[in-house]
């Protein structure tokens, strides 16, 4: 294996430092790899965090994998863990580059092109073709608290085996989005990545990094990469979801959180007028499902997204 002028043979670790730009100050950005090889050949995992520069809990889950010294278990194949891929949006405490653009929504980059395009193509260009299957660790947006689930592709059988063997408590059938890494990975390498989204940015949550560590987990021994059985987790499957939005502005309260059930017609918040001369509004549930997010946001403008309802279609008679 070999990234850049780096050679990783077999039963050996290595620390890469793949460049993709430079501040204005002249100083050089990149983002590390950590690789592990066994001294048995087998499938290679990717490990991403840090896509998004502000979702923390995703770069923890990875960093605490790489602290465990996976070359203690690892019995085949290897691992690749890269920890904060968007340097520079973590150095400015944001989902974006400083140019603004979206690092997942730029793929497969430019060597030439923006930050964000940049970015995109040194992954693709160096990391993407040596892996076999991946897990991108996410989180939820500004304020958004997302419960521990995976997300992947409802066309690719791989991906949803991938989600099936991880084991969140909720996985979710979600198309890939155009010039995603998820897209760009099953397009142009056949490579399935499945998606972990757990808590909301600039915020650790300790339950969505234990799953995601007992996840990894599960890949690996479910590949033969490590001893042990994995133990099933039968999560809860999903293929549509919705929105409910703010039906005003004004100070918010949920009443129902992430990872509840929910029943249609059943409140789930409230919206009161900050100036006490309006009646108070509540949000009421549209459908019989999971609540997979919710806003914590306590002061919300008429629009805003407030919580996000996982649901199955109904069964259709023949």
């Amino acid at each position: 294996m070999k990234i850049l002028d780096t050679t990783i043979a077999p039963g050996q670790t290595a620390v890469v430092r793949v460049p993709v730009g430079q501040l204005p100050s002249g100083n050089s950005i990149y983002f590390t790899a950590h690789v592990f090889r066994a001294k048995q050949p087998g499938p290679v995992l990717l490990l991403l965090g840090g896509i998004h520069g502000d979702e923390i809990n995703g770069m923890e889950i990875v960093r605490q994998f790489i602290a465990s010294q996976p070359m203690r278990y690892l019995l085949r194949g290897a691992v690749i863990a890269i920890p904060i891929v968007n340097t520079y949006g973590f150095i400015n405490f944001s989902r974006e580059v400083p140019d603004g653009k979206d690092v997942n929504r730029s793929f497969p980059g430019s060597s030439v092109g923006s930050l964000a395009a940049r970015v995109a193509y040194a992954l693709h260009a160096n990391i993407l073709p040596l892996a076999q299957f991946g897990v991108d660790f996410h989180t939820g947006g500004q304020s958004n608290y997302n419960y521990p689930q995976v997300r992947y592709s409802p066309t690719d059988v791989q991906a949803q085996e991938l989600a099936a063997a991880f084991g969140a408590p909720l996985q979710l059938a979600y198309p890939s989005i155009s010039k995603s890494l998820r897209k760009t990975a099953a397009d142009k390498y056949k490579l399935p990545i499945i998606v972990f989204e757990g808590g909301e940015n600039k915020r650790y949550d300790g339950l969505s990094i234990q799953h995601g560590l007992e996840g990894i987990q599960r890949l690996l021994q479910w590949k033969e990469m490590a001893s042990g059985m994995a133990a099933p987790r039968a999560g809860l499957h999903f293929s549509k979801s919705v929105w409910l939005r703010a039906n005003r502005g004004g100070v918010f309260q949920w009443m129902k959180c992430a990872g509840n059930y929910v029943r249609k017609g059943e409140p789930l918040g409230f919206i009161n007028d900050p100036h006490g001369t309006k009646p108070i509004k509540y949000i009421y549930s549209t459908r019989d499902g999971y609540m997979i997010g919710h806003n914590n946001a306590p002061v919300v403008s008429q629009g805003d997204a407030l919580f996000h309802i996982a649901y199955k279609e109904p069964a259709t008679s023949l």
